[in-house]
């Protein structure tokens, strides 16, 4: 049995709310069980310096964790003067991915910027941020085709991501902190909807893996990325 009473290959609950956001041209709140993520997306008619000319757009991020999203406070880094290496992994894991799955030449000399703010924290913030951030930027495009800012969907298909672990030799699939902070050995998978690789970080925190406990992880994050799939997807049915 799982520390969180689940079954060893069920996901919590996931859910995409849409429109949360009056200002920005895309958002949405993602939820993984108790972990709580504010995803917006802003668009911008210029991209860096070091892009312009070459007839492609840009999409990027930013994550950051609010000062209670944890059980004690944690001091905003603004006031530190400096991003942790961990919020710097996270925001260019999160841009790599969303760009992964994107034709940056429809989104010629534009500029995407994705913001990840945890509210809540409770495990997996950074996968439920791809999975939000995605839906996000579904919203921007669907308001900039409408707008003839872009004449088609810039993305090539959906995308999601999850985590596994190993926790007593059994494999987990969307660990929450109770789990992840137990077990042996975790990861994170970023797939796409046919089941293609976009990134995998694994690690063992206590002990080893095998390569046939690694295959069994992606088989899990393979059936936990299509069932988040599915959920954006019906999401993503409002936008109409």
């Amino acid at each position: 049995m799982r520390p969180s009473g689940r079954e060893l290959n069920e996901l919590r609950e996931v859910s995409f709310e849409l429109n949360t956001s009056k200002h920005a041209e895309g958002s949405c709140l993602v939820k993984y069980g108790d972990t709580h993520v504010f995803c917006t997306v802003t668009v911008e008619n210029q991209v860096p310096s070091w892009m312009r000319g070459t007839g492609k757009g840009w999409i990027t991020s930013e994550y950051g964790m609010l000062p209670r999203s944890t059980n004690s406070r944690i001091q905003r880094e603004a006031k530190k003067g400096q991003q942790t290496g961990r919020t710097q992994e996270i925001q260019r894991l999160i841009g790599r991915s969303l760009r992964a799955v994107a034709n940056l030449e429809i989104l010629s000399d534009i500029q995407i910027k994705i913001d990840c703010d945890v509210l809540q924290a409770d495990g997996g913030t950074r996968t439920a941020s791809i999975s939000g951030a995605y839906i996000a930027l579904m919203q921007a495009f669907k308001k900039m085709k409408s707008e003839n800012i872009i004449d088609r969907f810039p993305i090539i298909e959906p995308i999601a991501a999850v985590s596994c672990g190993i926790y007593n030799q059994n494999l987990l699939l969307d660990l929450d902190y109770s789990e992840d902070s137990l077990a042996s050995s975790d990861a994170n998978f970023v797939l796409t909807e046919s089941g293609k690789i976009v990134e995998i970080q694994c690690s063992a925190e206590q002990e080893t893996f095998s390569e046939e406990q690694f295959q069994g992880l992606l088989s899990l994050a393979k059936k936990g990325c299509n069932e988040i799939v599915d959920i954006q997807k019906k999401s993503l049915l409002s936008l109409g």
